[in-house]
């Protein structure tokens, strides 16, 4: 076995300079090239290149000869020169050029996980070449540093690695040239006909090259870039290059290159790829792009980018625990058998169980090396691995020099048990018991390691929930051994024990630790696929296509049979049964029939939620009723087209227990896990009448994420509002009060502050001022704060968005004694007010619209919505029929774990689409809800004819009452609500 303390092949301290200049012909499929080539002193004098073939290289350099080898190399279309150099010249020039045309080729077996690869094209769709392209000469050599000059046609533009030195355009022609000082692995060159974006921010110059004018689309890429960018310097360090660019591809790819990353036409437009896919390969400059991972030792690249971005998008969005959960679900539901390997044999992803390995287990190698560590040193060890290896080869032996440095700890053990070896542990729990000693509870139990092999060394997490304790007690056991014993001595009587409770260890998970899901029918070895012979032909053809479809997307052994073919389920393989009209659906029916799902002939019902059976498309996971450690896939539609588009979609929902799809494309509504209900890590005790009761578990403590979410909101400045104007000095807001007129100054600030103008456009009135009767009779002065960010097209100089919040309350309370109770109104409505006024100053300054964006602060909502009726009805520079939209936020302060409610979204057909991207880019839940669960000041504008809708974080008992307090407003959710409302 190879043993990390290996001696590392040394880091390329040679490296070779190229000066290339290069003329590309898009639709000749062909380039011509001159490069200029340096070689350190220590070189050999004699020595070979290769050079795709057909290229035809040629010395431009006196007394140096390149000569073509005839001998037979392991690479398919290049060819093998040697050169030959007089003692004491370094330099030497050639020039060399032709076609290079490969088509499109898929990598791996899977279509989910497979990628298409070229070899290099250049075509009119545009150009990709990479050093696997043999496009330039190529030296054994590790490094290599470049200046690459590129003319092409006018309308072309072309990117590579580095800072772009030159950039001009001709009269036919464009001039670019990218040089990398920094040393490479090799030479990108990719071009088309790009539209350019550009933003420069902290010496960072962020870019975006678009195959088609997508304003709207660039910025939020630009800004993206600039955010986590920022946010890995402050965890990692400098970011190592002047320039990130986002480049559309001509193909689908998801590449990660030094300095820029290569992302297909479909795929850069996923309103989700922003916060997922795209933080990964910023990330992957600084993992794999400027450190290089030595594969010769494995490929520690990947599990570390996957940990630190998607583990830690979700981490930053309180769902680390599910991440994991899924994480070790994959590897559970995809190696088996003899698919396994050590992370020392991890070179790259070419299939579901692969990247269950390289990413799945790399990244849980990554989470438990954090919590063994704490997150300083953790921290501290990722710095010091990047300041000493960065333009380097680095390997897993590497990373454990930097970690054992910062922390001052022998890590061989960890190192090698889980980088070495193949496998994971897989416990089992025994013994579970208690008994009393005098006033104590003993809590004692028998952890087993039943894997083969030699034990792993971990420690394992505990959680105990306790009789009358709110928080659970939280622990961890030293396993070290095939067996180990926990003993506790507890203060109250244990009710609920769960080991792992939060999936931080490595570990083969018992398959009722999770749900069925479609992972798990994907990394079957064999499925049978079971046709509805009754179904109408154009019907079963179509259900046919879709097994096939299945059949490459991971299983290893796919067989298709109708349901007429077999009398009973196989139990020795998954099986996905297909239609209503199959034969076996009553066998679906039972299997599921232990959810919260009920289905007939003409609807389905999961949880509260019915979901008609016309022009949809359900997907549902169980257990194979013969074998529940197989699957049972199901899978009906109505629609023979939709089946197409499902079979493409569905390796994309893997995670997933159920699903359901709308109309022919199909658009997924509803998806979900079941939920898990009989975990053998999760044992529960009797009570004191020696009843064992399926009780909740324990409050868990509050982890903090690696990194706080990169973003451009503050809940510092949010809090300050909400602080203020719930206050005690403000006397809970009252209609008419001196405090709500001190409050409507604080907002008019706020809107003056965020560079907001006034409704007028003129002055320094942020108030829109009327007269109204008090319920005395008395006339009594009333405000809105009103502030726009005009729009720029003057053709639609009257049209406006509206985003609106009341800032009134219900004021004191005159109690027994006469001791003044104030209302404080923390929830209902300083969220809502504290929400806009951030969005406002967010967007104030750097906001560009088409149509006037106009933030107003309403009075009066809670006195019969009088503020936001007043503007309805008398707003004249933008009248109501300009209104196209209006967003309002009403009590949006108590999120928590909760989806975000949208009230009102049947105002408008196109909400649903809106929410739905908006919840992509940002994973917020969202929860869209068309009739009105409260009347707030979006009712005044749908009852003028606008499409209005309200956030709503969800009532709860606080609802207009003195205990709605600044303290229970939850934080991070005032940024899923404001990070929501941004992407509207």
């Amino acid at each position: 076995m190879l043993s990390l303390d290996a001696d590392q092949p040394p880091f390329g301290n040679t490296v070779i300079h190229h000066d290339l200049s290069v003329v590309v012909y898009p639709q000749e499929h062909q380039f011509t090239a001159e490069d200029t080539v340096t070689i350190p002193d220590h070189f050999p004098r004699d020595f070979r290149f290769l050079l795709h073939e057909g290229l035809n290289p040629i010395s431009r350099s006196k007394n140096v000869r390149i000569t073509k080898e005839n001998k037979t190399l392991p690479y398919a279309s290049v060819e093998s020169f040697r050169v030959r150099l007089p003692q004491g010249l370094n330099t030497f020039a050639l020039s060399f050029g032709g076609i290079i045309d490969h088509p499109l080729e898929q990598v791996g077996k899977e279509q989910a996980r497979g990628y298409s690869h070229t070899l290099g094209k250049i075509a009119d769709e545009g150009v990709y070449l990479s050093g696997h392209s043999h496009w330039y000469p190529g030296f054994d050599t590790a490094f290599l540093t470049f200046s690459l000059a590129v003319e092409l046609p006018r309308d072309w533009d072309a990117v590579s690695q580095g800072e772009r030195a030159l950039h001009k355009r001709a009269d036919t022609k464009t001039y670019v040239r990218w040089i990398s000082p920094e040393p490479q692995e090799e030479i990108f060159l990719v071009a088309g006909r790009f539209e350019e974006y550009v933003k420069s921010a902290n010496n960072l110059q962020a870019m975006v090259f678009l195959r088609s004018p997508d304003k709207a689309l660039a910025a939020k890429y630009l800004d993206a870039t600039v955010r986590y960018i920022s946010m890995y310097e402050k965890l990692i360090g400098p970011y190592p290059y002047e320039k990130f660019a986002l480049v559309e591809n001509f193909w689908e790819t998801g590449f990660g290159m030094p300095s820029f990353t290569l992302l297909g036409p479909k795929v850069i437009r996923f309103p989700f790829i922003i916060n997922t896919s795209y933080p990964h390969e910023i990330l992957h400059t600084w993992w794999g792009n400027s450190i290089f991972p030595d594969n010769e030792y494995g490929n520690w690249s990947e599990g570390l980018t996957a940990y630190l971005s998607d583990h830690l998008n979700a981490e930053q969005q309180g769902e680390g625990l599910a991440y994991r959960q899924t994480t070790l679900q994959k590897y559970a539901d995809y190696v088996t058998g003899g698919n396994d390997f050590p992370l020392t044999a991890f070179r790259s992803r070419h299939s579901s169980s692969s990247e269950a390995i390289g990413y799945g287990k790399s990244l849980m190698f990554f989470h438990m090396l954090r919590l063994e560590l704490g997150d300083e040193i953790f921290i501290g060890g990722l710095q010091e691995f990047y300041r000493k290896n960065k333009f380097r080869y680095a390997s897993f032996h590497s990373l454990r020099q930097s970690f054992e440095d910062v922390s001052g700890k022998d890590l061989r053990v960890m190192f090698e048990q889980w980088i070495m070896r193949t496998g994971a542990p897989e416990l089992r729990i025994n013994d579970v018991q208690i008994h009393t000693e005098k006033d104590t509870y003993v809590l004692t139990a028998a952890i087993e390691q039943v894997q083969k092999g030699q034990p792993y060394h971990f420690l394992l997490p505990v959680a105990i929930t306790m009789e009358g304790q709110e928080q659970a007690y939280q622990t961890s056991l030293l396993i070290d051994k095939t067996r180990a014993e926990l003993k506790l001595n507890l203060h109250a009587r244990p009710l609920r024990v769960d080991f792992d409770p939060e999936f931080d260890i490595f570990r083969r998970l018992d398959r009722n630790e999770i749900p069925p899901a479609i992972t798990q029918v994907l990394g079957a070895k064999k499925l049978l696929v079971l046709l509805p012979s009754s179904a109408r032909s154009h019907l079963l053809q179509a259900y046919r296509t879709f097994a096939e479809a299945l059949s490459k997307a991971g299983p290893e052994r796919v067989e298709i049979k109708g349901d007429h073919e077999i009398s009973s389920l196989p139990s020795e393989s998954a099986v996905c049964i297909l239609g209503m009209e199959n034969r076996f659906l009553q066998k679906v029916l039972e299997t599921l029939s232990r959810y919260e799902l009920r289905m007939d002939q003409e609807s389905l019902q999961i949880g509260t939620s019915t979901i008609s059976l016309e022009n949809h498309s359900l997907v549902f996971t169980g257990r194979n009723p013969g074998n529940q450690d197989a699957a049972l896939l199901f899978v009906t539609t109505d629609s023979p087209k939709a089946l197409k588009g499902l079979s493409r979609k569905l390796p994309h929902y893997h995670k997933y227990s159920y699903l359901a799809f709308r109309g022919d494309e199909p658009q997924n509504i509803a998806k979900g896990r079941w939920p898990v209900t009989d975990s053998p890590m999760s044992i529960f005790l009797p009570n004191e009448k020696g009843t064992s009761l399926n009780v909740e578990k324990g409050k868990l403590n509050k982890r903090k994420s690696l990194a706080p979410v990169s973003q451009n909101f503050s809940t510092e400045r949010m809090m300050k509002t909400i602080n203020f104007l719930s206050s005690d000095e403000m006397k809970g807001r009252a209609l008419g009060s001196q405090e709500l007129d001190r409050a409507s100054e604080y907002i008019a600030q706020q809107f003056r502050e965020a560079g907001l103008k006034p409704a007028d456009h003129v002055g320094d009135n942020y108030f829109q001022i009327w007269e109204e009767n008090d319920r005395a009779g008395q006339r009594m002065l009333m405000k809105n704060v009103v502030g726009v960010i005009p729009g720029k097209k003057p053709e639609w100089s009257s049209q406006s968005v509206v985003v609106g919040a009341h800032y009134d309350h219900l004021g004191t309370e005159v109690i027994q004694d006469e001791k003044v109770q104030i209302y404080h109104g923390a929830d209902d409505n300083a969220s809502g007010i504290a929400v806009i006024t951030e969005i406002a100053r967010v967007l104030g300054k750097t906001m560009n619209p088409d149509r006037s964006v106009i933030f107003i602060a309403f009075t009066g909502e809670e006195s019969g919505r009088k503020g936001s009726k007043y503007y309805v009805a008398h707003q004249q520079r933008y009248p109501k029929e300009g209104i196209i939209g209006m967003l309002n936020f009403d009590t949006v302060g108590r999120l928590n774990k909760n989806g975000l409610l949208i009230l009102g979204s049947g105002s408008a057909k196109e909400w649903e689409h809106i929410f739905k991207g908006s919840g992509h880019m940002t994973g917020v839940g969202i929860e869209l809800v068309s009739d009105e669960l409260d009347s707030s000041d979006q009712k005044s504008f749908q009852e003028g004819g606008i499409p209005a809708v309200q956030f709503f974080s969800g009532p709860h008992l606080d609802y207009h009452r003195r205990t709605d307090t600044a303290d229970k407003i939850d934080t991070d959710g005032l940024i899923k609500v404001a990070s929501v409302s941004k992407e509207v």
